[in-house]
């Protein structure tokens, strides 16, 4: 069992295996941008136990209050779940966060620790996301949703993934500017609350990009063309 495991891929592994996301996130292994890289590599670049790794992937149960089986779902039932779930999160919690790190930095500047550009490197994820979830909402989804054929899709899913990437760099700088988002020492309640902020927001982004990247994306793909919609003229959710 864990050396099939050791094998397959950290994106085949998250979809397979429920919980397999949160143990991934332990040890700091990417599985939404870099879901292409074997488990094996994985814990060759981090320099992790690969059986313990295995072991600790291979004992785990489904837990009835997990993350669903998305493989399976209807692309628009994914879709639906993907807007309310994190479209409209992420455009709750970034002018938060923005606002808590602007606090930080103007009263901690000088404090050991403070990560200074925080609140303009959130504002330019910010940006950058919205415009991305906007391409999806106005022009990728729609098309999923009335079963476009590969052609007139893969241009919009090759844009999508390339900004995926662009988001995990992104996550990888906001990684740099926070100490990979440990609170310093007597912090204040700002600034705990601006770092608990920051966690879900990676844990947020990352989820989105791997159901996007590992399961959307692959499942329209593999879609044979003139297949039946999902949901024949259903209305974009906001």
């Amino acid at each position: 069992m864990t050396t099939a495991l050791t094998e397959q891929t950290l994106g085949n592994l998250a979809c397979l295996i429920p919980g397999a996301t949160r143990v991934f996130r332990h040890h700091k292994l990417d599985f939404c941008c870099g879901g292409n890289t074997s488990l094996r590599e994985a814990a060759r670049q981090r320099n992790l136990d690969l059986k313990a790794l295995a072991d600790e992937l291979a004992a785990l149960s489904r837990d009835p209050a997990a993350e669903p089986d998305w493989r399976n779902a209807p692309i628009g039932t994914l879709i639906e779940h993907i807007l309310k779930r994190f479209h409209e999160r992420h455009r709750e919690q970034l002018p938060e966060l923005i606002r808590l790190a602007n606090r930080v930095e103007q009263v901690h500047g000088k404090t050991e620790g403070c990560p200074a550009g925080l609140a303009e490197h959130l504002w330019r994820m910010q940006q950058e996301l919205e415009s991305h979830m906007l391409k999806e909402e106005q022009i990728l989804f729609p098309l999923l949703r009335r079963d476009m054929a590969l052609p007139q899709t893969q241009g919009p899913i090759a844009m999508m993934r390339y900004e995926h990437d662009q988001h995990g760099a992104a996550l990888e700088r906001l990684a740099e500017l926070t100490d990979d988002i440990t609170v310093p020492a007597g912090a204040c309640n700002t600034w705990r609350a601006l770092y608990r902020g920051l966690e879900e927001l990676r844990d947020d982004l990352m989820q989105h990009i791997h159901l996007e990247n590992n399961i959307l994306f692959l499942s329209a793909s593999a879609r044979p063309s003139g297949s039946e919609p999902d949901r024949p003229g259903a209305p974009l959710a906001r």
